[in-house]
């Protein structure tokens, strides 16, 4: 039975789902993309500072990247094919809290699998989780151990993609969790593990605190957990602690342009991106760019067919202006997160947002897991594939 977390007003009906995209959307895309006007941007300073921003980055995202993507998108990239890998996997849509949900659900051949619903954030979509579904799913085809499958559930966060846009206010990470909760109960899982990456990172440890009597455990590729604004705290970091604070600082001023808009007036872009494919690629390019080039078109051309740039953005916007409401005093002027009780594991890679252990204790109670790696990036689903898989089944072995 779903446990009993929001008054449902709606149709709880699971729909089978395939994607169909008319020939007349993809044959506007070419024209628009044809008839693309490039921005202008000057030359690639010859004495950039040495950082982590790739030489003709400092500005954004340089046109002849931009230019480089378009070209492949115009005249090499295969939607269809791509089409035809995501239909290979059963989809379905249902309504939750007024929304309309899709998602991938890929049972296990293993009957006795662990549930496990995967959250991506933005600018991703379930594209994310591709490379990682056969090993989760069937260890037993790819080397591992059959006691480790899990039974994958993936949606579409509320307003991206192939869920289609919000039209409602308030769709933050805390009402994406009780949604969860309710997808896992309407599907019959009585027990099952949340994990997630970037947003998916914010939304799993919130269903853990949701819905504990069912969540066995929670995974996640960073613990967004930060200075509360107590002194006390920063006294105790250790040296490492304080890089990688420094560096989250640094990155929040010099590559947060992301965040900072789409958190204050996401509408604003909204009409830009709406209109133009080469301006979504840009936005998204941001984050995406060291991925492969198919990659990257694929997650925009998922934001582009749906219309959702907007209503993505928008989560950005409510999760900020519900994160307050969340939390508690600590008695100094200064607030932080009820902490979290559900077992909780981090993978930590190379090249992505390094999580602080300090804070993350104090924001979480029942750290089981905590691995840091040597390569990986933001999107390790796709470019460690291989860490993070190992790092999910050693995790929820501990708690299944």
């Amino acid at each position: 039975m779903a446990p009993t977390l929001m008054t449902m007003t709606n149709d709880s009906t699971i729909a089978p789902f395939r994607i169909d995209i008319p020939q007349s959307e993809l044959d506007d895309l070419q024209q628009r993309l044809a008839r693309t006007r490039w921005a202008e941007e000057l030359p690639a300073s010859e004495s950039a500072p040495a950082g982590p921003v790739p030489p003709g980055w400092e500005y954004g995202v340089p046109v002849g990247y931009v230019k480089q993507l378009v070209e492949r998108w115009r005249t090499g990239y295969d939607w269809r094919a791509w089409e035809a890998k995501l239909n290979a996997y059963p989809q379905f849509t249902t309504e939750i809290d007024g929304q309309n949900i899709h998602f991938l659900h890929v049972p296990s051949p293993e009957p006795d699998a662990t549930p496990l619903i995967l959250t991506h954030g933005w600018p991703t979509s379930v594209v994310e989780w591709l490379d990682v579904i056969g090993p989760l799913t069937d260890p037993r085809a790819h080397g591992g151990d059959p006691a480790d499958a899990f039974h994958l559930v993936i949606p579409s966060v509320p307003g991206f993609g192939l869920s289609g846009p919000t039209r409602e206010r308030g769709w933050d990470r805390y009402r994406v969790a009780r949604a969860w909760a309710e997808l896992m109960g309407r599907l019959g899982y009585a027990r099952y593990g949340a994990a997630g990456n970037d947003g998916g990172s914010l939304i799993s440890p919130e269903v853990g605190r949701i819905d504990p009597e069912h969540v066995c455990g929670v995974h996640v590729t960073q613990v967004f957990s930060f200075p509360s604004g107590d002194p006390t705290e920063l006294a105790g970091l250790s040296e490492e602690e304080r890089g990688k604070l420094a560096f989250a600082e640094w990155f929040t001023q010099n590559r947060g342009a992301y965040d900072k808009l789409q958190s204050a007036e996401p509408q604003n872009l909204a009409h830009a991106l709406a209109d133009s494919p080469t301006g979504l690629l840009g936005w998204h390019a941001q984050l995406l760019g060291a991925l492969d080039p198919d990659h990257v078109l694929t997650n925009v051309m998922i934001y582009w067919l749906t219309n959702t740039a907007a209503s993505a953005a928008r989560f950005y916007y409510e999760d900020a202006a519900a994160a307050p409401a969340q939390q508690k005093s600590n008695g100094r002027g200064t607030s932080v997160p009820e902490p979290t009780t559900v077992p909780l594991g981090l993978a930590n890679f190379a090249w992505d947002f390094q999580s602080i252990r300090t804070f993350a204790d104090r924001d979480h109670k029942n750290i089981l897991s905590w691995n840091v790696y040597d390569r990986g990036s933001h999107f390790a689903a796709h470019d460690a594939p291989d860490l993070l898989v190992h790092d999910m089944r050693q995790f929820f072995r501990k708690v299944r």
